[in-house]
């Protein structure tokens, strides 16, 4: 299993401490606000927005953080002036794994040196712009919890309902899915009621690294600290993870 999705469902299965959750909640209605100011405020007519306002509402957050949101990207309410620009960073990690971050940014000039700063003191680099991104795709990816002797099932339904391929490991299922197959891919997915945990554009990886013990411990403590960031949105790699160092990391 690799790659963003199975780190990112086991950090979601840990909780987070008020402070964290309160850090993704402003997150979260980031994306919202620049998904309504790009494609308007009606989810039926913008695909962005309906997917951020599902995962706002899978992360809990209250319907009133929700509505601001949108009245922000809309031209109403609070901070409706304020310009947030979306902007990506690359860079490796330790073991020379590739690293891409999609931030949201009122600040260049305070973003791009925290990111540099994180990476350099945590084994990694920064780098130029094009310098992974050539190894990552954009895809759908749905992230199903499930018993194990349902995955190959599910998988084989996924893919009657459009999925490209899926990855099993235990009782994690990830489905992915173009662009243009992923909203109804989780809609069929749901409607046979699997459990969906997780569902989201990511930028999944052509080929990926795998790692020892040690430098997975120090890629994961780099992510962690990547998406702590404020400004940093998401965070994509193409590290391959022993699945003890998983386990180790999921009883912390």
């Amino acid at each position: 299993m690799s790659g963003h999705s199975h780190w990112s469902t086991i950090k979601r299965a840990k909780g987070a401490s008020d402070a964290k959750r309160g850090q993704l909640f402003t997150k979260l209605a980031r994306e919202i606000t620049v998904a309504a100011r790009q494609g308007g405020g009606d989810q039926d007519m913008n695909v962005r927005l309906r997917l951020a306002v599902q995962k706002a509402r899978e992360n809990n957050m209250p319907n009133d953080n929700v509505d601001r949101a949108v009245k922000r990207g809309t031209g109403g309410g609070d901070g409706a002036g304020d310009i947030l620009e979306e902007t990506t960073y690359e860079g490796y990690g330790p073991g020379g794994v590739a690293i891409m971050l999609h931030a949201l940014t009122d600040n260049r000039n305070r973003t791009g040196p925290e990111i540099r700063s994180a990476f350099s003191k945590l084994g990694g680099s920064l780098g130029e712009m094009g310098c992974v991104s050539w190894n990552f795709e954009s895809r759908g990816v749905v992230t199903a919890e499930i018993s194990p002797d349902q995955g190959e099932d599910i998988a084989m339904l996924a893919i009657d309902a459009g999925a490209d391929d899926f990855s099993l490991e235990s009782s994690y299922l990830e489905i992915y899915a173009s662009p243009e197959n992923f909203d109804s891919l989780r809609g069929a997915l749901e409607g046979i009621g699997v459990k969906v945990t997780s569902a989201e554009m990511s930028m999944v990886p052509k080929n990926t690294v795998t790692l020892d013990s040690k430098t997975a411990h120090q890629t994961l403590r780099l992510l962690d600290q990547l998406e702590d960031l404020d400004d940093v949105q998401k965070v994509y790699t193409n590290a391959d993870f022993p699945s003890e160092v998983f386990l180790e990391y999921e009883s912390r």
